[in-house]
C-alpha cells in the first residue's frame, strides 16, 4: 500500500494522480473521484484520465475512462493502469508498443473531452537498434534554428569588438606607464644634476662640497703635530706634518722636503733639513709662518723608536715600490718589492729611510709616508689603550705632546685610515725654497687650511716677498725694509716673469688698511694696492717690479 494512499480507500479513488501534461511538458496532476470495485479479471484495459465535473470548492472532478489507443507517427501508445498508484510519488512510464488491433472500450462521456497522457522516455543507455520508435517522432527533440548562423556570427562579432576594445585599454595603460616612466627618469636626472650642482638648498653635492671645502678651508677645525723622523744610524732626517680634520672628520699626512725655506733665528731664510739638525728650535713657529697653520706639537721620532712603535702594533704592511738591500753595517735587513710585504720594526725603517743614489727627496719622503699610513691603520681604536702603545715605545716626548695627547690624536688618524678617508701629500717646492703655486692652492689651503692670517696668535702680520726684477740687492733691500718694520717675512722666491712696477696684493678686505701701511714702508704709493689672489701664502704680497727704488 502506497504511503499517501487512505486505508479506507485501497484502490486510491480519492488521491490525485497525473491527468497528462502541458503545453511546455510539465506534468498535471488531479484528485481522481471514488470508484467502485474492481471487476473479475479479464484482459488487461487501459485508462485514460478525462475531465469531469466539479465537486465542493470549485475543484474540478477527473474521471477514469478508457480511450482507444492513439497513434504517433505510426505507434500506439496506451495509458498503463493507474489502480493503487502514488503519482506524486512513483512516475509513470511511456510503454511503446507495436500497432495491434484496437481494443474495445466503453464509450466515453460526451461531455468530458478526453486528455493522452504520454509516458517518459526510456533511459538514453537503451540502444537505438532495440526501440519501437525514434527519436524524432517527439516534438521536444531540438530541432534545427535557421537562425543559429546568425547568432554565431553575431556572437563572434561581439567577441571580436570585446576583445580589440581590451587591446586598447592595454595599449593606452602600456602608454601611461612609458610615460610615468619617462617623466620619472627626466625628474631623476634634473634632481641629480642639481645635487651634484649644489643647486639643491637643503642637499649639498660634490661639487658644492668641494667648493665649500676649498672656500671655508680656513674655518675648519684642524688638529695638526709635526713629527721629525731622526736617522741616528746614517743621518738625515725627515718631516711630516699629521693632520686630523675635526670638521671633515678625514686625515692626512703632508711631507715636507728638507729645501722648504723657513725663517731661521735671526729671521733669514735657512732650509728646513737644515733647521731640523740643528735641534728644531723655533721650527713649529717657523713653519707656521710659511704655510699659515697652527701646528699644536713636535713629535721627535728617532728610528729606534720607530721599530719599537711597528712591533708593537704587530708588524705593518706595506706596497713597496722597491726592493731595499740589506745593509750588514747598519744592521738593516733586506726588503722585497710587491704588494702587502709584511715589515717588521726593523724593516719598516730600513724602508722608510731608504734612499737610491740619485733619487730625488721626494722618492724618500713617499716611503716614509707608506709607513706612517700603515702604522696609523695598526694603532688601536680606543685613545686610552693608544695612549698605552705610546707610552710603551720608552720614548721621552716634548712636554707640549704627552702621551695621552698623542695616543688619542693617533687614534683618531687611525680610524681615519681604516675606512679610507685618508690622504698623503708631498708638499711641492721650487729650487730656492718657496711653494709652488699648486702647492699653495691644493695642500696648503685645502689640506693644511692655511691661510692669509699669521701663524701664532699675537704674532707680527706676514708679507711675502717675491722677486720680479732679478736684482738681489733690490731684493735683501726690501727684505731688511719689511723686517725693520715690523713684519714676518716669508720668502716667495722668484716671479716666473718679470714686472715693470711693484704691486701689493691682498685678499682679504680686513687687512686692506695693513697692504697700505706696507706700501708706505716700502715708499710705494697706495696706487700699487690692489685686491688680487695673492702669490704666496701671506696676508699681503709684494712684487718687486723694477720701478722699485730702495730709500
Amino acid at each position: 500500500m502506497n504511503d499517501r494512499q487512505d486505508p479506507y480507500d485501497p484502490y486510491g479513488t480519492q488521491e490525485q494522480q497525473l491527468i497528462g501534461y502541458d503545453a511546455y511538458g510539465r506534468p498535471v496532476y488531479g484528485q481522481a473521484p471514488a470508484r467502485p470495485a474492481p471487476p473479475a479479471p479479464q484482459a488487461p484495459q487501459y485508462e485514460q484520465q478525462q475531465y469531469g465535473g466539479y465537486e465542493g470548492y470549485g475543484r474540478q472532478q477527473y474521471y477514469p475512462q478508457q480511450q482507444a489507443p492513439q497513434q504517433y507517427g505510426g505507434q500506439e501508445y496506451q495509458q498503463a493502469p493507474g489502480y493503487g498508484y502514488d503519482t506524486q510519488a512513483v512516475q509513470q512510464q511511456w510503454i511503446p508498443q507495436q500497432a495491434a488491433p484496437e481494443p474495445q472500450a466503453p464509450p466515453a462521456p460526451a461531455e468530458r473531452p478526453a486528455v493522452q497522457v504520454p509516458e517518459p522516455r526510456r533511459p538514453e543507455s537503451e540502444p537505438e537498434a532495440g526501440r519501437d520508435y525514434r527519436t524524432e517522432m517527439f516534438a521536444f527533440i531540438d530541432q534545427p534554428d535557421e537562425d543559429s548562423e546568425d547568432v554565431i556570427d553575431w556572437l563572434k562579432f561581439t567577441e571580436s569588438r570585446t576583445e580589440r576594445r581590451e587591446e586598447a585599454r592595454r595599449r593606452g595603460r602600456n602608454r601611461v606607464v612609458a610615460l610615468i616612466v619617462v617623466l620619472a627618469l627626466f625628474v631623476v636626472a634634473g634632481i641629480g644634476y642639481l645635487w651634484y650642482a649644489g643647486k639643491l638648498p637643503f642637499l649639498d653635492g660634490p661639487g658644492e662640497q668641494k667648493n665649500a671645502a676649498t672656500a671655508d678651508a680656513g674655518a675648519q677645525k684642524r688638529d695638526m703635530i709635526v713629527v721629525h723622523l731622526h736617522n741616528t744610524k746614517k743621518g738625515g732626517t725627515a718631516t711630516a706634518l699629521l693632520v686630523d680634520n675635526v670638521t671633515t672628520k678625514q686625515g692626512a699626512t703632508v711631507l715636507l722636503p728638507n729645501s722648504l725655506g723657513v725663517p731661521g733665528q735671526d729671521g733669514s731664510p735657512t732650509a728646513l733639513g737644515k733647521a731640523v739638525d740643528e735641534g728644531g728650535l723655533g721650527t713649529r713657529e717657523a713653519l707656521d709662518s710659511v704655510l699659515g697653520t697652527h701646528i699644536g706639537g713636535t713629535w721627535r721620532l728617532d728610528t729606534p723608536f720607530l721599530e719599537n712603535l711597528v712591533d708593537l702594533v704587530g708588524g705593518i704592511e706595506v706596497d713597496t715600490d722597491t726592493a731595499v738591500p740589506a745593509d750588514d753595517a747598519a744592521k738593516a735587513p733586506a726588503v722585497g718589492q710587491g704588494q702587502k710585504q709584511s715589515l717588521s720594526g726593523p724593516m719598516a725603517v730600513a724602508y722608510a729611510t731608504y734612499r737610491a743614489q740619485g733619487e730625488p727627496e721626494a722618492k724618500q719622503l713617499e716611503r716614509f709616508g707608506k709607513v706612517l699610513h700603515a702604522v696609523l691603520r695598526k694603532v688601536p681604536g680606543d685613545p686610552k689603550s693608544a695612549a698605552v702603545t705610546v707610552e710603551s715605545m720608552g720614548q721621552i716626548l716634548d712636554p707640549a705632546l704627552n702621551a695621552q695627547t698623542l695616543g688619542a690624536l693617533l687614534s683618531r688618524l687611525g680610524a681615519h685610515a681604516k675606512v679610507g678617508a685618508y690622504r698623503t701629500d708631498v708638499l711641492a717646492v721650487k729650487a730656492d725654497g718657496t711653494l709652488t703655486d699648486d702647492a699653495n692652492k691644493k695642500v696648503v689651503k685645502e689640506v693644511l687650511g692655511g691661510s692669509v692670517a699669521a701663524g701664532q696668535p699675537g704674532a707680527a702680520p706676514r708679507v711675502g716677498l717675491k722677486d720680479a726684477i732679478g736684482d738681489d740687492k733690490t731684493q735683501v733691500a726690501a727684505k731688511a725694509a719689511l723686517l725693520n718694520g715690523g713684519y714676518t717675512f716669508v720668502d716667495g722666491g722668484k716671479a716666473d716673469k718679470p714686472a715693470a712696477t711693484t704691486q701689493i696684493t691682498y685678499q682679504d678686505d680686513a687687512v686692506k688698511d695693513r697692504a697700505i701701511e706696507v706700501a708706505k714702508t716700502l715708499g710705494l704709493p697706495e696706487t700699487a694696492v690692489k685686491k688680487a689672489e695673492n702669490a704666496v701664502n701671506a696676508e699681503v704680497v709684494v712684487i718687486l717690479g723694477k720701478d722699485y727704488k730702495p730709500s
